[in-house]
């Protein structure tokens, strides 16, 4: 396992560590307090609904509403594991020398001679709508460690995409 350092903590790649932005982790707690909460309690009335319709060997409504309470302890489950491993990274403590997780990149797209700017965020935060792209995307781990002034080539699925990063940032 080689060590891996960020924000000046030192983890294992082989750890699933996924590091996050406090809006990010509170928004992690969030939706799982919800589906707890709400989402367990519907699906909780819907089998006891079922149950009072009698027999159960034949009831559907029962059986969707097991299958339902299966995948939502499931998400649950897998968000709470997202969650244990989460480190939330403060802003301050971040490099702004080079590209890291949380950084803002303003990049000139050389092929098409187009500025874009992207946020370099956890999977769970990636929003390209938003442009929070990833850092385990195929952009987000070219990037990953990159400075001002330097041209990366990056191979997404369309081909293959030079950048010239411009501006790292928070």
């Amino acid at each position: 396992m080689s060590p891996h350092v960020v924000a000046g903590l030192t983890f294992y790649k082989n750890m699933s560590i996924n590091y996050v932005s406090q809006e990010g982790y509170d928004s992690l707690k969030e939706q799982i307090a919800h589906l707890e909460k709400v989402e367990r309690k519907k699906i909780s009335n819907q089998i006891a609904e079922a149950r009072d319709k009698g027999d159960l060997s034949e009831n559907a409504e029962y059986d969707a509403a097991k299958e339902a309470q299966g995948l939502l302890e499931m998400k649950i489950s897998k968000l709470k594991n997202t969650m244990a491993n989460s480190r939330v990274i403060d802003p301050k403590d971040l490099d702004l020398s080079k590209v890291n997780i949380q950084t803002k990149v303003r990049l000139m797209n050389k092929k098409f001679n187009k500025e874009v700017t992207y946020y370099i965020v956890a999977e769970s935060e990636s929003n390209l709508k938003e442009h929070k792209i990833s850092v385990k995307s195929p952009i987000g781990e070219g990037l990953m460690g990159r400075k001002v002034g330097d041209i990366v080539d990056i191979q997404v699925p369309a081909g293959v995409i030079q950048f010239e990063i411009l501006e790292v940032s928070l």
